[in-house]
């Protein structure tokens, strides 16, 4: 039985959440999920600057399920700019403070 997720902390919520290619309709794309905690991950790390220590802790979460996070946000992101698909932002278990 898999350990539950822990509530993330987020600080951040798009006012978008969708971005596609331009002149590509939505219907004809592949859309790839980024939860909301993938981007307060991207946010902290990458806008702000911080370390995983330091940016796990404004998460609520340990260094390593902070890193897994980030890994997996800047995988899906690096598929959406690649691939030309649309990114949704949305979902996650958080909490916003």
């Amino acid at each position: 039985m898999p350990r539950p997720y822990r509530c993330r902390k987020i600080r951040c919520k798009p006012d978008v959440n969708c971005f596609k290619p331009q002149g590509v309709p939505l219907d004809g794309l592949e859309q790839i999920n980024l939860a909301l905690d993938e981007l307060e991950a991207i946010r902290l790390a990458d806008w702000e600057g911080l370390y995983q220590e330091d940016a796990a802790k404004k998460m609520g979460i340990s260094r390593q399920t902070f890193g897994n996070i980030i890994n997996s946000a800047h995988k899906k992101v690096a598929d959406v700019l690649l691939h030309s698909k649309a990114l949704k932002i949305e979902g996650g278990v958080v909490k916003r403070v």
